[in-house]
């Protein structure tokens, strides 16, 4: 089977990803799997959204050039539970399994699957209740009188309001007119009329 590695170190400091990557050679001879290439950010942490190496596994991995992603622990790949499960259904949709060295999973068996989906469930719950928790604090702050989202771009006083929607209803130009007018976004213009 066609292998890709991927390693990643936060800090280059006093870690270097050659362990990762000496342990990974070893599963994927071990197991019989041509190593095609081999991933790696060092001195990234796990939290960006764009990783160099993880992202040309990810292009990599859309011309479906390995079968399998060896990793050495499932926190080097993803950076949340929500995340390392899109990820996984992503590479699931690919046709791509993935191994983690550490904790001895091996997604490509009938155990593997079934620990996918209980994965899944959790990451699905975690999003959930995110959600109930942003909820909640919206009709709390709107229980006290606090304006929900973004305050406006551009502060406008009470009467430049007012001249706006006044504008606005004597037809005195469009949207995109009377917000260039009155140095504002459309949005703006559409809240005064």
């Amino acid at each position: 089977m066609k292998t890709a590695i991927y390693a990643r170190v936060s800090t280059t400091t006093n870690q270097s990803v050659e362990m990762q990557l000496r342990d990974l050679r070893e599963l994927a001879d071990r197991r019989g799997f041509e190593i095609v290439g081999e991933y790696c950010d060092e001195g990234v942490s796990g939290v960006k959204n764009s990783r160099p190496g993880l992202d040309r596994l990810l292009a990599d991995a859309e011309t479906r050039q390995f079968s399998v992603i060896l990793v050495w622990k499932l926190d080097r790949l993803g950076r949340s539970l929500v995340h390392l499960v899109r990820l996984m259904e992503d590479f699931r949709r690919l046709g791509i399994e993935l191994v983690s060295f550490s904790e001895g999973l091996d997604f490509t068996t009938t155990t593997g699957k079934l620990l996918f989906q209980i994965i899944s469930a959790f990451a699905e719950f975690e999003r959930d209740c995110i959600r109930e928790r942003v909820r909640a604090g919206m009709r709390n702050a709107r229980a006290k009188g606090k304006p929900i989202g973004r305050p406006p771009h551009t502060p406008l006083s009470t009467e430049t309001r007012k001249a706006i929607g006044r504008a606005y209803r004597r037809g005195e130009g469009s949207l995109r007119q009377l917000a260039a007018r009155f140095g504002t976004s459309i949005g703006t213009v559409q809240r005064c009329a």
